[in-house]
């Protein structure tokens, strides 16, 4: 019977006991006060931007680990609770349907990839773009990318400035393309806008190859669903099969978490015609 499958039980909706996106922001929060601690009684601002902030300058000298270690530091507290509130809003979602392994990996290859990219500009045009770089925007850049993959048709509102802004991920995703690409034409900002984009991109394609499997299809995954009428046409059999079918595959990928409402909606829609029988 569908009623007694382990899916159509009433689900645990327990967070996991350690989040990494929480432990994202202790350290981040952590190194933070770390520098200024360094800064103000160890004057050491100098020793932080040369071994740990990335740059052109210690790349060559082969401090590799910049772009590792840029990712922790910032520049100012403001700098840090923007990037903070980005890691914890789109952070969370994306863990619990990636899981922790690839929450992690899609962060810092957001973020590694995003300091690549930033330095190629910063190799063409030194003037504009050569400065050091610091921050976790990067890497909460590829986590929208991803979120925006994951809710690709679905609607969801955010707070812009204190403005409630309702859209759909792929809205989203153009939308911070946008904005990076602006920031790009517009150098001297003090915003590593190039660091943004490479960001965005990664976690694009890495969200693409999640969901699909094989990230060069340039189809999308969608989240839409017949509509409501053609429900109350399908059979018990053909509903289980045509409905819920998909969205057991995917808690048996992702987890019951990952779920929508509609997801959930079409499951107590299987239970009550279950009943009926």
């Amino acid at each position: 019977m569908l009623e007694d499958r382990d899916y159509m039980r009433q689900p645990d909706y327990r967070e996991p006991r350690v989040s990494f996106t929480v432990v994202l922001l202790i350290i981040n929060a952590i190194c933070f006060v770390g520098q200024l601690i360094v800064s103000r009684f160890l004057r050491g601002a100098e020793i932080e931007q040369t071994y740990f902030a990335l740059s052109l300058d210690g790349l060559r000298h082969g401090y590799v680990w910049q772009l590792l270690t840029f990712q922790f530091m910032h520049a100012s507290w403001l700098h840090l609770i923007f990037n903070s509130i980005a890691i914890f809003f789109f952070g969370r979602p994306v863990e619990t349907i990636f899981g922790r392994a690839r929450f992690l990996a899609l962060y810092f290859s957001s973020g590694i990839i995003g300091g690549i990219v930033q330095m190629l500009f910063a190799l063409c045009l030194p003037n504009l773009f050569g400065g050091a770089v610091v921050g976790a925007s990067a890497g909460a850049s590829g986590l929208i990318a991803a979120f925006a993959v994951m809710n690709w048709t679905e609607r969801f509102t955010l707070i812009f400035y204190f403005v409630p802004l309702t859209m759909r991920g792929k809205t989203l995703l153009w939308f911070v393309i946008a904005v990076a690409v602006i920031g790009i034409l517009t150098p001297n900002s003090g915003i590593a806008n190039a660091a943004h984009l490479g960001g965005i991109l990664t976690g694009f394609f890495f969200a693409r190859w999640i969901f699909q499997g094989n990230w060069p299809r340039l189809d999308f995954p969608s989240r839409s669903y017949p509509k409501a009428e053609s429900d109350t046409d399908f059979s018990t059999d053909e509903f289980v099969k045509k409905e819920v079918d998909p969205i057991l595959e995917k808690i048996s990928a992702h987890g019951i978490h990952s779920l929508t409402a509609r997801e959930r909606e079409i499951l107590e829609k299987a239970r009550t015609k279950m009943a009926k029988r």
